[in-house]
Formats: C-alpha cells, sequence, structure tokens
C-alpha cells in the first residue's frame, strides 16, 4: 500500500516600498542683495615736521666731517675746496634737523559692504512669492 503524499503549500508576504516626490506646492526661493552703507572711521595721523637750521662755521679741516647725531638733531656738514696758495677743506656750515612730531585727528567716510537675504515661498494659491518672516534683524551700526 502506497502512503498518500500531502502538499503543505508554504506562503510568505513580502514588502515592496517605493517612494513617490510630490510637489506640496510651497516652494522655497532664496535672494540676496547688497547694499552700501557709510562708516565714520576715527584714527589719528602723524605728522613729521623738520626744522632746518644753517649754522655758519668757516674752520679748515683735514676731511670732510661725517654725518653725526647730536641728540635728535641730525648734523649734516657742508664742505667746499677753496682755491689758496694750497688746497684746504674749509667747513662752511653744519646743516642741523630736528624733528617735532605732530599729531591731528582725521575722519573719513567709508564704504562698507552689507548683504541682505529675502526668503519667499510660492503660494500656489494666490500664485505669488510671499516673504517668510525673518527670525532678526542684524543691529545697525
Amino acid at each position: 500500500m502506497r502512503k498518500a503524499q500531502v502538499s503543505i503549500p508554504v506562503t510568505e508576504e513580502q514588502l515592496e516600498v517605493t517612494r513617490k516626490v510630490v510637489d506640496t506646492g510651497r516652494t522655497v526661493r532664496v535672494r540676496k542683495h547688497v547694499e552700501e552703507v557709510s562708516a565714520i572711521v576715527r584714527e589719528p595721523v602723524s605728522l613729521e615736521r623738520v626744522n632746518i637750521e644753517r649754522v655758519p662755521i668757516g674752520r679748515v679741516v683735514e676731511e670732510p666731517p661725517c654725518v653725526r647725531t647730536e641728540g635728535d638733531v641730525t648734523v649734516v656738514p657742508v664742505v667746499e675746496e677753496r682755491l689758496v696758495t694750497r688746497k684746504e677743506l674749509v667747513l662752511v656750515e653744519e646743516i642741523r634737523l630736528s624733528r617735532r612730531r605732530e599729531e591731528t585727528q582725521t575722519q573719513a567716510e567709508v564704504p562698507l559692504l552689507r548683504e541682505r537675504v529675502v526668503v519667499e515661498r510660492f503660494d500656489p494659491d494666490t500664485n505669488q512669492w510671499l516673504p517668510e518672516a525673518e527670525p532678526f534683524d542684524p543691529p545697525q551700526e
């Protein structure tokens, strides 16, 4: 005698996930524009003036003296050759240069660039671009 074969079906459910992009009608647009603002700059400006004093000397020297500094004065010797029975070097004068520093305040208008951004959403009901509320407004200087 033959045994009867019994088939038992085995089933399994499977899941298939798909994605679809849907336009919600809430499109976002970002625009940026640059504006120029003026800023006042205050900076000290130094000006150095040189006082010139000519001091006659008229002394015969063997060789030209070097430029030297006496405190805050720079001494520049000036010599010339004079023809006499012999040639001699005469220190004719010294030019004394001293510096005096002056400081003044100056003011200037300087252009600065500042960017502003506008964020807008497209409203499908009105078919218009509407501005988004800005979270904050940066301080004006």
